[in-house]
């Protein structure tokens, strides 16, 4: 599969080269793993030759002497000798750029973690030193978010606010799936692009596997993704245990209720049967992996509180994968499969609230966009969006199937709204429906 999209995210990092020849910039990359970060920086600069260091879990004169080739390689300029530690060989580049401009690009920087934990003040005393005359434009990017976050927004740790830009890159749009589609899958129906939503959320790495697959169809990405060698079936633990440490245990437990549809404190505690407040918020705030959900209006910061998993593909591995590893583990895949077929229009259906939520968030004519619901659970509306600049506002309802929109009823969940909120009087107010059939309209 080419490249797709992140114009705006390589522009950025064009400028951010074009102002390093001038003044140091250090430029943190984050996101989940598999979303495109090495990609994205190789693509942007692209044009000219820049400084590549992997970091390996191996003994950091190794990495030193991986570092020297490149540098001579690149630079064509000799070193002395082998290098034992990464200080020197930053310290030596550091002093270099404030002769000529330099990009350097480190790869999975959280690993000098494992490697030698005093690289990051090392590199502290030597950016402090050099940069205000340096011509550096250092890129770093690492595979756990969490210990990035921690790295560069911990105040106790050495590089806190070191970096002049923090870009956190983001999984494909819906209109990028669907550019992507039109291309791979022409004939592609409103089904294949609400499976590949579905299943991948837009991480570019999955969509590429399954595109480069040929899997551009519901059934041929079910089948590419359900079988013996298949990565996506250990995606989930391959991510996460590490994020999650010694406690993944609990996590998972955790996020597979939710992914179940146990979305409150309480029914989440039923399932996993312990006190889970510390894990939640960790899971909310340090991992990012879940988001705390309330109504729009809602007082209270407290109350009517729900839980989701906002990564499509996560939700979709603990709703099937990790719930049936039993079967995988016996290589049962064709009753996984029947499985999800026949839980798939209950999933998909969420995925379908989520795509037009992110189509409406996207179009930029909303200032507020989420859901609402009752504190007894007799109402629901799926989707609220304001515009408070014009007095407009929008209640939408959606399904897969148009003919199972009853505007009526619409209506008279919007009706309750009003009496337990009191907002939006005065304002223009309007109804519509969101079904498959609208997927390629948004």
């Amino acid at each position: 599969m080419r490249f797709f999209d992140r114009t705006e995210e390589i522009a950025s990092l064009h400028e951010i080269r074009r102002m390093s020849k001038d003044n140091a910039q250090f430029t943190v990359v984050t996101g989940r793993r598999r979303i495109g970060k090495t990609s994205l920086v190789w693509k942007a600069y692209e044009d000219e030759p820049f400084l590549y260091f992997f970091v390996a879990r191996k003994a950091e004169g190794d990495l030193c002497e991986d570092y020297r080739v490149e540098i001579e390689n690149k630079l064509r300029i000799p070193m002395m000798g082998r290098v034992e530690h990464f200080r020197d060989v930053f310290e030596f580049l550091m002093k270099i750029s404030t002769e000529r401009p330099i990009t350097l690009f480190i790869d999975e920087f959280q690993e000098f973690f494992r490697v030698n934990k005093s690289v990051y003040s090392e590199m502290q005393r030597v950016w402090d030193i050099y940069s205000p005359k340096a011509r550096m434009n250092l890129v770093v990017c690492g595979s756990i978010y969490s210990m990035m976050t921690k790295i560069f927004k911990d105040k106790k740790e050495p590089l806190y606010n070191r970096q002049t830009r923090f870009m956190t890159l983001r999984p494909f749009t819906p209109a990028v799936l669907k550019e992507i589609l039109k291309e791979y899958h022409p004939g592609h129906t409103a089904e294949d692009l609400l499976a590949l939503y579905s299943f991948t959320g837009g991480v570019a790495k999955y969509v590429q596997l399954l595109v480069d697959a040929g899997a551009t169809t519901k059934s041929a990405m079910l089948d590419h993704i359900i079988k013996a060698d298949s990565i996506f079936l250990g995606e989930g633990k391959t991510i996460l245990i590490e994020e999650f440490g010694k406690d993944y245990g609990v996590y998972f437990s955790i996020l597979s209720a939710i992914a179940r549809g146990k979305t409150s404190r309480s029914e989440i505690e039923n399932v996993v049967g312990r006190e889970i407040g510390g894990y939640l918020t960790k899971l909310e705030n340090e991992y990012e992996v879940i988001a705390k959900k309330q109504p729009v209006f809602e007082k209270s910061s407290t109350k009517n509180v729900r839980y989701t998993i906002e990564d499509n593909f996560f939700t979709f591995w603990f709703r099937f994968i990790y719930k049936y590893s039993y079967m995988l583990e016996i290589e049962n895949y064709e009753s996984v499969k029947t499985i999800i077929n026949r839980d798939y229009e209950t999933f998909s259906g969420l995925m379908l609230e989520r795509y037009f939520r992110r189509v409406l968030i996207e179009s930029h004519a909303y200032t507020r966009i989420g859901g609402w619901w009752d504190r007894k659970g007799e109402n629901e509306i799926d989707i609220v969006a304001e515009n408070e600049l014009n007095e407009v506002a929008t209640f939408f309802e959606v399904k897969r199937k148009a003919d199972n929109i009853d505007m009526k009823v619409l209506e008279n969940k919007a009706a309750a709204f009003h009496r337990a909120t009191g907002k939006f009087k005065g304002y223009k107010i309007s109804y519509k429906g969101l079904s498959m059939d609208d997927m390629q309209d948004y």
